[in-house]
């Protein structure tokens, strides 16, 4: 396994995962920011009535507040443990931005992310295609797959503890609302 993809050596595409990881990461985070700030021009009285004007809207909903305090205070774990995912990665990045997420919180989050994402491809990834093409033993295939179960373990542990706040802090809210109405 010293030479991965047609003689390159480990860390040439370790590093070449991880810069991929970081460009995607960053440009994702980039069109969910350039979508708010959109959408925040969008909101001015003079704004023809596009998608974007409609969309501005729904910024100051109190569920949009609630998800930009949660992305503030659980943000940057959510981010790094987005990378072991598949489907939730790039949402959350957008989100981060769309939430406006502080640029130097979710820095650091996309790092490890991507040096996580980048490990688990370089090594489990490669492993599985060796597999497949008979060059190593089967039982590689099982240490993979022992890492995107605990990979998906983690992930539904995460998202539970996430959304079981998220209905607390939403059922506080909602007995406030309700103790102020007529």
């Amino acid at each position: 396994m010293d030479e991965l993809v047609d003689g390159w050596p480990f860390w040439a595409v370790y590093l070449l995962f991880f810069c991929g990881a970081m460009v995607r990461a960053h440009v994702t985070y980039a069109a969910g920011r350039g979508l708010r700030a959109g959408a925040t021009r969008a909101a001015h009285p003079t704004a023809a009535d596009t998608w974007l004007a409609r969309l501005s809207r729904h910024i100051d909903r109190p569920g949009v507040q609630r998800a930009e305090r949660l992305m503030s205070r659980y943000g940057a774990p959510l981010v790094t443990l987005s990378f072991l995912t598949v489907g939730i990665q790039t949402v959350l990045n957008a989100a981060a931005g769309a939430l406006r997420m502080d640029l130097r919180r979710y820095t650091p989050a996309a790092v490890v992310g991507s040096l996580l994402w980048a490990g688990v491809y370089t090594t489990a990834g490669f492993a599985a295609l060796d597999v497949v093409r008979g060059t190593l033993p089967w039982w590689w295939l099982l240490i993979a797959l022992g890492l995107v179960t605990l990979v998906v373990l983690v992930t539904r542990l995460v998202r539970g503890r996430v959304e079981s706040q998220t209905a607390t802090t939403d059922d506080t809210h909602l007995g406030d609302d309700d103790a102020s109405a007529p």
